[in-house]
């Protein structure tokens, strides 16, 4: 089938691309870097003519509240009008385990607000709700760093790499559409203190990590199970932090 990949051309979605490729799909990179603009609609009718799906991957170059509420609100409703008006199918989209528990969260909010658009359009859809991953544990890390410290919550965390992370997608685009969602976490779950406490130790980083249970996460104090799944239902993924550090060549 043809499945067009919004943000076809990033982290997620390149690997995506080439998974649904390899298993004999049309699969189509789209973003600005192929003419694609889900802000201005650019290249979207030309793009999913034919498309029976459409997996948004698609990110926000800003992350300042606004900005970021404004970047979802104005692609998606862009993206399902061009999906109603081309006849797709099955929209796919990719949020975040938790976003309904930190609404305080810009970021979070701004998903929240994209999955409602989703939700309401009349597209059959499919919502993947992912944990971290592990290619932004550096990100976390400098956005945690106070003064040269990293300070870090003792909550659950349960990162899943980039590769689990297409390889569920692609499974939910070829599939009948959910009208809900599927949790997906990596295969261990850790205090995120100690993750990060380990992580950096692997990275031969000497920054400290201070436990610290008012530690903010991008803006947000985080509970327990804020950045978890709730429940065991959530498929897990395959590939553990130790294998992606050697895999990337970045592991001790």
């Amino acid at each position: 089938m043809k499945i067009v990949v919004i943000g076809g051309t990033g982290l997620i979605g390149s690997k995506l691309v080439a998974k649904l490729g390899e298993h004999g799909h049309e699969a189509v990179a789209a973003s600005p870097n192929t003419g694609v603009n889900t802000l201005t609609g650019e290249g979207l009718a030309e793009a999913l003519a034919g498309a029976q799906v459409v997996v948004d991957v698609s990110n926000s170059p800003s992350f300042e509240r606004a900005a970021v509420l404004k970047f979802f609100e104005t692609s998606t409703g862009n993206l399902l009008e061009a999906e109603k008006a081309a006849g797709v199918g099955h929209h796919v989209a990719v949020s975040i385990v938790g976003t309904e528990r930190m609404p305080d969260n810009g970021y979070f909010a701004a998903k929240i607000a994209q999955e409602q658009l989703i939700e309401k359009s009349g597209v059959p859809f499919s919502l993947v709700h992912s944990t971290q991953f592990f290619e932004f544990a550096r990100g976390i890390a400098d956005e945690a760093t106070v003064d040269g410290k990293v300070h870090i919550a003792p909550v659950l965390f349960q990162p899943i790499a980039g590769d689990d992370v297409a390889q569920a997608v692609g499974r939910t685009a070829v599939g009948t559409p959910l009208n809900g969602r599927v949790e997906i976490a990596g295969p261990q779950q850790y205090r995120m203190d100690e993750f990060f406490r380990k992580a950096l130790a692997a990275w031969g980083d000497p920054r400290e990590v201070v436990t610290d249970p008012h530690a903010r996460y991008f803006g947000s104090e985080v509970s327990e199970r804020s950045l978890v799944p709730l429940d065991d239902s959530a498929v897990l993924g395959t590939i553990t932090y130790r294998d992606w550090l050697d895999r990337s060549g970045t592991g001790k």
